[in-house]
C-alpha cells in the first residue's frame, strides 16, 4: 500500500492515547500503530485491550510462551506480517524458550515440542485457514491434551489474532522499527519481510 488506510494518533493526542501508550510500553515495549488507529474510536480501542487483556491472561498450562507461539502461526496462516512479527517479538518476551521460536516451522516433528502443544498447534493452523478446516479429528486430538476451559483459551487466541490479521492487513499498518527487528531477527531465515506494512 501507498499508505496506512487512515493514520494512527499520536501517542499525546489526548488523555486516553497517553494512557494507553504507557500500558503498552510495558507489555511490548512500544505501543502498536494499530492502537493509535483504533483510538479514532476510543470504544474500538478499550474493548480490544480489555479482549487481549482476558485471552491472553496466563491461567495455567496454556503458558503466556505457548499463546504467543500459537498467536504467531496463526497470524502466519492468515498471512499478516505485522501480527507475525508482533507475536514473535510477544513470544521472546513472554517465555516462549528460544529453540521452540527457532524451530516452529518444524513443531510437527522437533523433539522440543510436546503432543500436547503440537495438537494446539495443528489446531490453530486449522482454526486461522479460510474457509475454516477444524475437523472432528483435530478436535478429539484437542480434547486429548487439553481440558473445555483451556480449549476456550487457545480458541480465543486465534479469534483475537484473526482479528487483528483482518485489522492490520486491511489497514496496512505501519510496523514499529522494534517488532520490525525481531521479525527479521527470528524469521528473516524463513522469507519474512515487512510486506504492506512498510512505508
Amino acid at each position: 500500500m501507498k499508505k496506512p488506510l487512515v493514520s494512527p494518533l499520536d501517542r499525546n493526542a489526548n488523555k486516553e492515547t497517553a494512557e494507553m501508550a504507557d500500558f503498552y510500553q510495558e507489555t511490548l515495549g512500544f505501543t502498536p500503530n494499530s492502537l493509535f488507529t483504533m483510538m479514532h474510536r476510543p470504544r474500538i480501542a478499550y474493548a480490544f485491550m480489555e479482549m487481549n487483556k482476558a485471552v491472553m491472561e496466563n491461567k495455567g498450562r496454556v503458558t503466556s510462551g505457548l499463546k504467543r507461539l500459537l498467536a504467531y502461526l496463526s497470524s502466519m496462516t492468515a498471512g499478516c506480517r505485522y501480527c507475525e512479527a508482533h507475536a514473535i517479538r510477544a513470544a521472546e518476551r513472554y517465555g516462549s524458550e528460544q529453540d521452540k521460536i527457532n524451530h516452529i516451522w518444524e513443531y510437527k516433528t522437533y523433539p522440543a515440542f510436546t503432543d500436547a502443544e503440537r495438537v494446539v498447534f495443528d489446531f490453530a493452523i486449522a482454526a486461522s485457514t479460510v474457509p475454516n478446516s477444524v475437523t472432528d479429528e483435530i478436535a478429539d486430538n484437542l480434547r486429548k491434551h487439553w481440558d473445555e476451559g483451556e480449549i476456550v483459551e487457545i480458541l480465543g487466541v486465534v479469534a483475537l489474532f484473526g482479528y487483528l490479521n483482518r485489522w492490520n492487513d486491511s489497514m496496512g499498518t505501519q510496523l514499529e522499527e522494534p517488532a520490525a527487528e525481531d521479525g527479521v531477527k527470528f524469521l528473516g531465515v524463513k522469507g519474512w519481510n515487512r510486506g504492506k506494512h512498510e512505508y
